[in-house]
Formats: C-alpha cells, sequence, structure tokens
C-alpha cells in the first residue's frame, strides 16, 4: 500500500475543512459542510475521483445550514439525508435531504416528519438499513449520548429504538459501519475518556454484543472504512495525541492488524473523511489541534486491491 497526496485542479477548490461529511455517488464524491478555524460551512463540493477535479455546484431550495459533526446517509445512491450538526453553540436536530439525480437542478428540501425525533446532537452516525435511517449517540452540548433511533423513509416517521444487551457508553466521535445487518461501533469519546471497545447492534434483533478485541486501540475523531472483510482505521486522536496510523480491523477474527505502507504518509490529524474508490482510500481534509488542512490523500491499496472483492463473509459475534 501507498501514500500520494493528491494533485487537484478546478476553478473553487474548497476550504480547509474538518468534521465535514463525504459520500460517494457514482464516480463523485459529495463533500457537504464542515468547518475551519474560525467558521462552519453549508457549501457543496463536488469532486470527481477519477480526474481529480473540483467544482461547486449551484444548489436551491432548503439549504441546510452552516454545520459541522453532522451525518449525510446515502440512499438508494441518489438521495443525500443531512441530519444533526452545529455551528459553534448551535446544536442541530433538523433534517435535510438533496435529490442527487439531476446535478443541474441540485434541490434541498426539508422533509417533513412525524413522531419523536432525536434531540439535537453532533458528532453521532447513522446507517441506513431496510428502509430505515439509524442514528446512535452523539452530544447535545451538555453531555454525551447513546439512543439509537429510526427514522422510517417509507412514512418519515421517527421513533426511539428499544434496544437489549451490552449498550455502549454515551460517545461521540464514534464510527459506525453496516455489514449485512450488523451495525458496528467503535471508539469515540465522552469528554473525558477515549474509547477502544467495538460494540455491535443487530438490527434485526434490535441486540447490542461488546467485542472481545484482541488489544486496546483507543481512538477518537478517526475514520472508518470498510474494504472488503476489514476496517481500515485512520487517523485520530488516542486519547494524548493525534495521529494517521492505518490499522485494519480483521471482522472475521476480530483482531487489530497492521501492513506495510510506502509513500510520505499525511500529517497527524483527526475530524478527516475518508471513503473508498476504485481500490484506493481517499482521505478529505482534518485537524491536528493547530492546523485546519486542505489537502487530500490517496492510500493506494496495491497489492491489497482485492479485498473490497470480499463480499461472502460472516461476521461473528460470538467467537468459538
Amino acid at each position: 500500500m501507498h501514500w500520494t497526496r493528491a494533485k487537484v485542479h478546478g476553478q473553487i477548490p474548497p476550504k480547509d475543512l474538518r468534521a465535514q461529511t463525504v459520500n460517494l455517488v457514482g464516480e463523485s464524491i459529495y463533500v457537504f459542510g464542515g468547518c475551519d478555524a474560525k467558521n462552519c460551512f453549508n457549501t457543496l463540493y463536488i469532486f470527481d475521483a477519477d480526474t481529480m477535479h473540483w467544482s461547486q455546484p449551484k444548489t436551491f431550495g432548503s439549504i441546510p445550514p452552516p454545520c459541522r459533526a453532522h451525518t449525510s446517509t446515502l440512499v438508494d445512491n441518489k438521495r443525500l439525508y443531512i441530519f444533526g450538526g452545529g455551528d459553534g453553540p448551535q446544536y442541530f436536530n433538523e433534517l435535510y435531504m438533496l435529490d442527487t439525480g439531476k446535478q443541474n437542478t441540485l434541490t434541498w428540501t426539508n422533509p417533513q416528519t412525524t413522531g419523536t425525533r432525536p434531540c439535537r446532537r453532533r458528532a453521532h452516525t447513522t446507517c441506513v438499513y431496510s428502509n430505515h435511517i439509524y442514528v446512535f449517540g452523539g452530544g447535545d452540548g451538555v453531555q454525551a449520548l447513546n439512543d439509537t433511533y429510526q427514522l422510517d423513509l417509507i412514512t418519515m416517521h421517527w421513533s426511539e429504538v428499544k434496544t437489549i444487551g451490552d449498550i455502549p457508553l454515551s460517545r461521540g466521535y464514534h464510527t459506525s459501519n453496516l455489514i449485512k445487518s450488523q451495525w458496528i461501533i467503535y471508539g469515540g469519546s465522552d469528554g473525558q475518556e477515549c474509547f477502544s471497545d467495538v460494540h455491535v447492534l443487530d438490527l434485526d434483533s434490535k441486540e447490542w454484543t461488546k467485542i472481545d478485541i484482541n488489544r486496546a486501540l483507543p481512538r477518537l475523531s478517526h475514520t472508518s472504512t470498510q474494504v472488503g472483510s476489514y476496517l481500515f482505521v485512520i487517523g485520530g486522536h488516542d486519547g494524548s495525541r493525534y495521529s494517521c496510523d492505518v490499522v485494519m480491523l480483521n471482522l472475521v477474527t476480530w483482531s487489530w492488524e497492521t501492513r506495510k505502507i510506502y509513500g510520505i504518509p499525511p500529517a497527524d490529524r483527526g475530524y478527516h473523511a475518508s471513503l473508498l474508490y476504485d481500490s484506493r482510500l481517499f482521505m478529505f481534509g482534518g485537524y491536528d489541534g493547530q492546523t485546519v488542512f486542505d489537502d487530500i490523500y490517496i492510500l493506494d491499496l496495491s497489492t491489497c486491491a482485492y479485498l473490497p472483492q470480499i463480499t461472502d463473509f460472516q461476521v461473528q459475534l460470538f467467537l468459538l
């Protein structure tokens, strides 16, 4: 595997950004929101992952307010649902939707919902499963949270999910990855402690299971990207310092692994964003406690490029 800094172009390259969201829609990466050292933004950028070209499309409708540490959930490879986040002392719990189907007329809407929506929060995570968007954790400005909510995308009805089992401690700036019906939560912080635990919520049974991992690896504000039967965890803060280490969580053996990585790595950071495209991991922006970054780094999987093709594996909640 090999790190390189991407050489990008375009008329309007984006600002330094941290705590933004990225989504892969076809061959385009949609980057929304985030903040620099002073201000939050509600700008949408599109990055072409093949040509390395930035653009800033014109959008219409009910544009979300400037925000950071929100979530952007892609549904049917077409609709982006923005939920929560905040701007300075403000925390949000509004829902916005962008239909990416027609790039020339990108229009935001503010869908009307019923039921009990989650409280205002940021630094939470979301996933989409069986026509529902699920929301877990985050913080409301006073305390960290460990509640779970679901939005029925057919009826647009919010409800709290009553989960059972070994429920994670309250946290934000964790990561989550959905593997079939298993929602994997890793790391995060409650404002005091940086966590190293891994919990899995079965979205069919609504039961939490805490996973026994081979070693403790505390992380917050990192990224976790599924690459086949692994989660590639990049950077973040371990409770004492930022790093840009790459560690791999084997989802079959529930053990941490490392591989030799070549090239010049990115500077240590957290609050960045990452995604997988064409056997390459793209990493956008971030923050090291002093500097907000505007760069893009690419981790080429090289000899590990076969990993994304591994789809037939089972996530075992209890190892024998």
